[in-house]
């Protein structure tokens, strides 16, 4: 493990969340003299980011941690380009009015990790801002662009980047437009270094070659010396990236994904997976993580528990994460229905047990519903049921719906 002189190279270095730094010796020596203000961008495709997105969020919580000053920069521009990192097809263009909604209601999310300084107000040095590309991207004239950036890029050397060169391989169309994004992404870095001083650009281990150049545009262009660090891919340790669940995306906002759901999926860890979980997504200090993950057997479920617990407590509140451990106690432990189950309401007298299991979230469509039936892997209140045509009465009270042991939901009227 490489030793730093600064506080925030050595704190991401022990988390783990180095993968690649431009300039490691330069960046650590910057960050020992001055408060660095570091970005990453978020493109605004939908009205929340997933835990996909939450390293990259960690990532700048690290940075305030250390003293830093984190820049959140909201793709209102990019959006309407599309990212080609990793992507197989062109994205769906959003209005303007779509991703500015987005935009505000992804801010409630970042809240919760960063503090930001006073509205409107300058804040103190390490306060954390969010500010929209579109305010700069969307006033460059395109001539303007060809003379004063496009020199600086070669086709030849944009061909080389697994986000153009991956696509191109696959035989995927790659669009014009979206063969700007790199450029567009490179001239964020640039700005970002006028307006607010910025010095450091972070992302996923597949940003590298973007954010390469937007540290090349500065150099060239301005003169200035900017650095980039990258995190590595974050996947699980069968195989499957971050962000996913059985039932779809695993989103950070309350409104797309009850904060249950959010608690079970990190109890759910693969036991492999909990110690470097704990590191990278919770304040844990380091010696306790060191103690939870040698545990072994049922004691693993503990370690679970408290990633659970401190994860869903930063995305969701303390009094949340309470809620849902009690509600996961409840059900699983005592086997009755917990308070804090995701509830889905029955208009009429009664519901199709396979359209309840889709409703509920339990399946992702009908006939992953009829396999799970077929399967033995449903139960109304406890009791196994087979038949794909049954029928849910509903009375008084509530009915619990489980599909397997750990996943759950209310039916009531």
């Amino acid at each position: 493990m490489a030793s730093y002189k600064s506080d925030l190279l050595n704190l991401l270095e022990e988390r783990g969340y180095i993968h690649q730094i431009t300039d490691a010796s330069a960046l650590d020596a910057l960050a020992t003299k001055q408060v660095v203000p570091g970005y990453i961008g978020f493109d605004a495709t939908a009205p929340s980011l997933h835990v996909g997105n939450l390293v990259s969020i960690m990532l700048l919580r690290r940075l305030q941690q250390a003293g830093h000053k984190p820049i959140v920069v909201m793709g209102g521009g990019t959006t309407k380009v599309g990212d080609p990192s990793g992507k197989d097809e062109v994205r769906k263009l959003l209005t303007s009015e779509g991703i500015n909604a987005n935009i505000a209601s992804i801010r409630t999310a970042f809240e919760r990790f960063l503090t930001f300084g006073p509205e409107g107000q300058e804040g103190g040095a390490s306060d954390a801002i969010m500010v929209n590309n579109d305010d700069w991207l969307s006033k460059l004239g395109y001539i303007e662009l060809l003379r004063d950036v496009g020199p600086h890029f070669t086709i030849n050397r944009m061909l080389t980047f697994d986000s153009v060169k991956l696509r191109l391989e696959r035989e995927q169309p790659l669009t014009f437009l979206e063969f700007n994004y790199m450029i567009l992404q490179a001239y964020d870095f640039l700005e970002l270094s006028r307006r607010v001083g910025c010095r450091l650009q972070m992302g996923g281990s597949d940003q590298w070659g973007n954010i390469v150049n937007g540290i090349e545009l500065s150099r060239r262009i301005d003169g200035t010396e900017v650095y980039g660090v990258t995190t590595p891919l974050i996947t699980k340790s069968d195989g499957s990236k971050m962000g996913k669940s059985v039932s779809g995306a695993v989103w950070l906002n309350e409104d797309q994904l009850s904060s249950f759901d959010y608690w079970q999926f990190w109890r759910n860890t693969d036991d492999r997976d909990v110690g470097r979980f704990l590191k990278l997504f919770t304040d844990v200090p380091l010696d306790e993580i060191a103690r939870l993950e040698v545990l072994g057997g049922a004691e693993i479920n503990e370690a679970k528990k408290v990633l659970a617990n401190e994860a869903t407590a930063l995305c969701r509140g303390r009094a949340a994460a309470d809620a849902a451990a009690e509600t996961a106690r409840v059900t699983f432990e005592e086997g009755a229905a917990g308070a804090d189950l995701p509830t889905i309401a029955v208009a009429g007298g009664s519901i199709g047990l396979v359209a309840a299991l889709v409703q509920a979230g339990l399946a992702a469509s009908n006939g992953e519903a009829r396999r799970k039936i077929a399967e033995g892997a449903v139960r109304i209140n406890d009791e196994p049921v087979r038949d794909d045509k049954h029928e849910v009465v509903m009375s008084e009270g509530s009915i619990k719906l489980s599909l397997g042991k750990k996943r759950h939901a209310l039916l009531t009227r």
